[in-house]
């Protein structure tokens, strides 16, 4: 995720860090090239078809509607992931004040912790698509914390209200489990994407065939701003429909993980470790 206080005209206009510029620079060189090209020919070698610009106003319109309409849909998704987490997040410093308040065995109520701790970072990893250890997962750890909490209530050392209200804890954290899984397993349609690449790449390059009379030497100006733009937001809704990914604007994991690890540490009688900052003006 990309964190910057207060950018200024100069950032908002120059800023590279987050921006979709140097994904999509091959779209527009292709697209500059193409105008130049028809530009030059047009006025050099022969007139080019000068088609009216009425029936681009209209497909410009509705391609928008769709771009906005897909846009709309990723960052749902995008910001549901990022509520999850925060779910996940509120969970796990709940749940470690619930263990201090219903498990008085010390060495119960460390290892509770310990895997909540385990299970958020293989939750991140498995999210990410990074390896593993053999046999772990999370999974394997949420059964881990439920059969300990199964084993201290056989034992007697938790009550029937700590074990209903730990074991719904537990629940809850599922439930955002979940949630994640089912945003990562379930992308948006591909023939949006296919449609949004087709219909893109159709507009841009028709479009100089409009701009090259009323434009001129103005052409591959007018259609790289509309290539910036069509492009630019595919470019973003790829990259919001995957929140859980590697690129600038995905949900900074790792520091979410890092400020379960800062709630837990009390709790566990161990240091907080300091919050991670953004590098760079990025926080991953």
């Amino acid at each position: 995720m990309i964190l910057r206080e207060k950018p200024g005209t100069a950032e908002l206009l120059f800023a590279l860090r987050g921006s979709v510029l140097p994904h999509i620079a091959p779209q527009l060189a292709l697209v500059g090239v193409l105008a130049v090209a028809a530009m030059l020919w047009d006025h050099n070698v022969m007139p080019l078809p000068h088609l009216s610009a009425t029936p681009f106003a209209v497909f410009g319109v509705a391609l928008s509607l769709f771009l906005g309409f897909r846009n709309n849909a990723a960052y749902d998704r995008w910001w549901e992931a990022r509520k999850l987490w925060g779910g996940l997040l509120a969970d796990s410093r709940s749940l470690a004040r619930e263990a201090d308040l219903f498990l008085d065995d010390t060495e119960i109520r460390m290892q509770l912790l310990r895997s909540m701790r385990d299970f958020l970072h293989l939750h991140r990893s498995a999210l990410r698509g990074l390896p593993l250890p053999a046999g772990e997962g999370p999974d394997v750890k949420l059964d881990a914390m439920n059969r300990l909490l199964a084993e201290a209530r056989h034992n007697g050392r938790l009550d029937g209200f700590g074990a209903r209200t730990l074991s719904a804890r537990l629940s809850g954290i599922a439930l955002a489990q979940a949630g994640c899984e089912r945003i990562r397993a379930t992308p948006l349609p591909y023939v949006y994407s296919l449609l949004v690449f087709r219909t893109s790449w159709l507009y841009c390059l028709l479009l100089p065939l409009a701009l090259v009379e009323p434009a001129g030497w103005l052409t591959p100006v007018f259609a790289l701003i509309v290539a910036y733009t069509f492009f630019g937001l595919a470019e973003v809704t790829e990259e919001l429909a995957h929140p859980f990914g590697n690129t600038a604007n995905a949900l900074p994991l790792d520091a979410i993980c890092r400020l379960a690890e800062i709630g837990l540490a009390p709790h566990l009688g161990e240091a907080a470790p300091p919050p991670l900052q953004p590098v760079n003006f990025r926080l991953d």
